[in-house]
């Protein structure tokens, strides 16, 4: 569950305060965040109801409220405050007593004030015809170190709220916001122009995948390739050096330090981005290989990608000019695309599933489990690079179209690429994946036994335990942690070792040794393994395979 915490609006009456606190409201339910917004007069009519307006009454007032508000945060929600709270000295004992305060002065001078004034109260109370109206004749004390200031006479409620956004993401309250670099249709032609025109840097797909996360936003909050002091505190804490959890480095490899500062990347002939060099820096391949696969044996499919690399790291911010495709374009949807879809179906909370393989029953199982707990289900396979030896994106792609056409309903699953390539790296992969989740809109994130495990270079659940090290509200995405699960022939369906009772003999499991050597011999897999459609798909394109 993410931490819960309290923005806390004060201001003049008219300042604009119930406005944009309900506009933050509706961002906040936007991001699956659940927020209570606690209205001054609503408070009035009901929680301080008989309530007057002296200085005593009105800190009563402010401190029931704060009351309710750490109620709603130690839940686990979001409490919005909108109420004048003039005195100082009340709203910060309020702070005192409330973890994760973050207050807001909305500033708006009294003579904008008065020229607002629909209801004329201002008039009156400049006249001397309302009494202890704040502002005018009873104080108001601005507060001296609010996280937020807005200024309703210059800003519109769109911009205050970025401003307020802006801060609840740095203060680590809300996951940063995904911002795109894809340029399109005249600027992208003329910056495809430039291109052509700087010193060139060939690349493969696994650049191409990371440059094409990075410019998406599917990376934040890392949005350049990482400089020399940020691609440390990842190898060596598994940290950003500002602290944000990041735990696999994103930096663009080479040969040798470039001397321009800026540079295109080219897939063959074809400009695929542009890089602003801010940076570049010798990198440590054994020392990484040890932090980020805890190997540095050639061995592993990571380590041997690691260390077949140059040494030379180029750090700067990046412009895609174009797609990591998968070859399926109507799934390949941005982290923008997705949250656009997750909103429009009305999902307030929404769990991701990483796969490099085709889903079998144990996967499937995990997913339905998940979705009796959420609004909707991510199946987010990833298509990037991945070993010789899997199963190939297309073939697994219609492994999925099989699963969910005929045993899911359509209303609560979204299929959508996921355009990273696979590093294998255990443990830390599985915190990578998951903050990867977070941009694409997921409030909760799967994790099995041996998460992007490869041989035994990882602990078993060593996925699980990693995410012990970080605070609940870091990553701002809820873990679900699965044990082992199987067909258990006495249980007569699906199980885990959490309820299961029978012994190891009578669980049905298959390795991919065991399924491939099935397939090779043109075999069926059996049901208890995956379903028949997927089957039938894995059988033919083994047997294409076989005769090409």
């Amino acid at each position: 569950m993410s931490a819960g915490f309290v923005v806390w609006f004060t201001g003049l009456s008219g300042a604009g305060k119930s406005t944009i606190a309900s506009a933050l409201a509706a961002e906040l339910a936007r991001r699956g965040r659940h927020a209570e917004l606690l209205d001054g007069d609503e408070v009035r009519t009901h929680l301080s109801k008989g309530l007057g307006f002296s200085k005593e009454d009105r800190d009563t007032n402010i401190r029931r409220i704060g009351y309710v508000a750490r109620l709603v945060a130690r839940s686990g929600g979001v409490a919005i405050t909108a109420a004048i709270s003039p005195y100082r000295e009340v709203r910060d004992e309020v702070r005192a007593q409330t973890p994760g305060f973050v207050e807001v002065y909305v500033r708006c001078p009294i003579a904008v004030l008065a020229e607002r004034d629909t209801k004329g109260l201002y008039r009156k109370a400049l006249a001397g015809e309302i009494a202890n109206f704040t502002g005018v004749n009873d104080p108001y004390e601005e507060p001296l170190h609010p996280e937020v200031i807005c200024d309703t006479a210059r800003e519109t409620p769109a911009e205050s709220l970025a401003k307020i956004v802006d801060t609840l993401e740095r203060l680590g309250h809300l996951p940063g916001r995904v911002v795109e670099r894809l340029p399109q249709d005249d600027e992208l032609q003329s910056l495809r122009a430039e291109a052509r025109t700087l010193p060139r840097l060939e690349v493969g797909q696994r650049e191409l995948s990371d440059l094409f996360m990075l410019a998406s936003g599917g990376l934040a909050p890392v949005d350049s390739f990482m400089d020399a002091v940020d691609y440390e505190s990842v190898v060596s804490t598994g940290r950003l050096a500002g602290g944000q959890p990041f735990t696999v480095p994103i930096v663009l490899r080479a040969v040798s330090s470039p001397a321009a500062s800026r540079i295109a990347l080219f897939a063959g002939d074809q400009p695929v981005g542009i890089v602003q060099v801010t940076d570049a820096y010798r990198t440590d391949h054994d020392a990484e290989a040890r932090s980020v696969y805890g190997t540095d044996d050639d061995a592993h499919p990571g380590v041997r990608v690691l260390k077949d690399s140059g040494q030379w790291a180029i750090a700067g911010g990046v412009v895609a000019l174009a797609q990591a495709a998968s070859g399926f374009p109507e799934y390949d949807l941005t982290p923008a695309q997705v949250r656009a879809v997750k909103a429009e179906r009305g999902w307030k909370t929404m769990v991701g599933f990483q796969t490099r393989n085709p889903v079998h029953r144990a996967h499937e199982y995990l997913q339905k489990v998940a979705l009796e707990m959420v609004d909707g289900l991510l199946l987010h396979p990833l298509v990037g690079e991945t070993k010789s030896d899997d199963i190939p994106a297309s073939v697994r792609m219609s492994c999925y179209e099989e699963l969910l056409r005929g045993y899911f309903p359509p209303e609560r699953v979204l299929l959508a690429t996921n355009p990273a390539w696979m590093r294998y790296a255990g443990p830390k992969e599985a915190v990578f994946h998951a903050i990867v989740r977070r941009n694409y809109g997921c409030t909760h994130f799967i994790v099995g036994r041996d998460h992007a495990g490869v041989g035994s270079y990882y602990d078993t659940y060593a996925a699980h335990r990693i995410f012990d090290e970080y605070g609940p509200d870091e990553l701002g995405i809820e873990i679900l942690r699965f044990e082992h699960t199987f067909y258990c022939s006495r249980c007569g369906g699906m199980a885990s070792s959490r309820t299961c009772p029978h012994p190891a003999d009578q669980h049905r499991t298959l390795s991919g040794t065991a399924v491939r050597k099935l397939l090779a011999e043109g075999q069926d897999l059996p049901a208890e393994f995956t379903r028949p459609e997927v089957a039938r798909v894995l059988r033919d394109a083994a047997q294409e395979e076989a005769t090409a």
